[in-house]
């Protein structure tokens, strides 16, 4: 388990000092072409290699500092997945500076703009070995899992995934060898291309943040210190026992309850979250009482809250459970903002699930301002990449504004580039 400093400061992290160092960058660059001449057009790639660097170091520390703020945010995914972006323009400006030798003048411009209009293509091709590793491990692990857990249309998103990605990269790739015709139609022809190899990039940058910040989350141990410990509960069996998934969330908690009590003496208390489906003959809460009553755990030590449907339920009626019984114990009145805060330490707390459903969770609590960080037990292992599927298309259907915006400054970007290589004068 990793050991990070989660949730220890209170000031979330802002990226002016990105602003601040692009502001800088584009009036240096401005004053090379003013000055003109080979050498400065050439030293530009070193000056946008630094840049670029500069980039991904400033989005690194900004992913570290809001793991330290919240681990469960959507900037966490962005931050990691540009960085990583960042860094292969760097390498790519760097390549370009010793390219560029003995190269004609008036050759110098284009191939400055050509290499930053093809990033997103060059990307592709510097992740290929990822992608496909990353396709062909959904594609087995599907099958895999219809093998065991029978045919179903959700048990084939990873197939979906897996071939969107490899036929999205060839698809562009394939575009570049298909073009003929005066410039404004090759133009036309590399708006569009650039306009897709845009949305891949956004998406694999997604992909890439996704994995990073699910794996985090995953192998997160909490501090013993806590005073609750939320189970997020999901289907039970036609008898009201758990299910081999349930049952893993139960037994992750019940090894940390253990193990606290067994380091600091201090017992915490189990929320049981979870509703009665409209096929099950009990609530899920009910089933993980009766669950850990059989493994030892008096009542006294359990809460059960029988009324959600869905995780963010789950997470908002847990926080008001643990609220009104801290209240009740002598607390005048609740905080504003989160709770428990940094501020307000009247009650720590964990939940338990399944290690790839822990940073969605985590995202859900934050929504219904819960502070609580989660801890996975382990899944099988054809069962993690569909299920991580199936997470990463959950969080693209949050925070929309923002993923708009991105993809959109993305794709004028490109257009930009692509007017300006064509229609500039060299």
């Amino acid at each position: 388990m990793i050991d990070w400093k989660l949730d220890t400061i209170s000031k979330k992290p802002k990226l002016y000092c990105v602003a601040i160092l692009t502001t800088a960058f584009l009036a240096l660059l401005a004053v090379l072409f003013v000055l003109g001449g080979r050498r400065p057009a050439r030293f530009s790639c070193m000056l946008k290699a630094g840049y670029f660097c500069g980039v991904c170091v400033l989005l690194i520390r900004a992913f570290l500092l809001q793991i330290r703020y919240n681990l469960y945010s959507y900037n966490t995914i962005l931050y990691v997945g540009f960085a990583l972006f960042s860094l292969s323009l760097a390498v790519m400006n760097a390549r370009l500076f010793f390219q560029l030798q003995g190269i004609p003048q008036e050759m110098i411009l284009p191939n400055l703009l050509g290499e930053l209009l093809n990033s997103a293509k060059s990307y592709m091709l510097l992740t290929l070995p990822f992608l496909l590793a990353f396709s062909l491990g959904l594609i087995v692990s599907n099958f895999s899992l219809i093998r065991h857990e029978g045919f179903r249309p959700v048990n084939l998103l990873g197939v979906v995934l897996a071939f969107l990605l490899l036929g999205g990269a060839v698809l562009i790739y394939a575009l570049d060898f298909a073009v003929s015709g005066s410039e404004d139609q090759v133009m036309v022809h590399d708006l569009f291309t650039n306009f897709l190899a845009a949305i891949y990039l956004y998406f694999e940058c997604m992909i890439l943040g996704v994995i990073a910040a699910d794996v985090l989350a995953a192998r997160y141990e909490p501090k013993m210190d806590q005073d609750y410990i939320v189970v997020l509960g999901c289907a039970i069996r036609k008898d009201g026992t758990p299910t081999p998934l349930l049952r893993g969330r139960l037994d992750r908690a019940l090894r940390f309850a253990r193990a606290q009590e067994a380091e600091t003496g201090k017992a915490p208390t189990f929320i049981l979250s979870g509703g009665q489906g409209a096929d099950e003959c009990v609530s899920e809460a009910e089933c993980m009482r009766r669950y850990l009553a059989s493994q030892g755990i008096p009542a006294e030590r359990m809460i059960l809250e029988d009324k959600s449907t869905d995780t963010s339920e789950n997470m908002a009626f847990s926080k008001r459970l643990i609220l009104d019984r801290v209240l009740s114990s002598g607390v005048e009145e609740a905080p504003e903002g989160y709770w428990p805060s940094l501020e307000y330490p009247e009650a720590r707390i964990a939940f338990s699930t399944t290690n790839y459903h822990v940073f969605r969770s985590g995202l859900k609590a934050r929504r219904v301002k819960f502070r609580a960080l989660g801890m996975g037990c382990k899944s099988k292992w054809y069962f993690w990449p569909n299920a991580a599927v199936r997470e990463f298309v959950g969080l693209l259907t949050q925070h929309r504004v923002k993923q708009i915006l991105i993809l959109l400054g993305l794709v004028v970007f490109y257009t930009v580039l692509t007017i300006l290589y064509y229609k500039v004068p060299y």
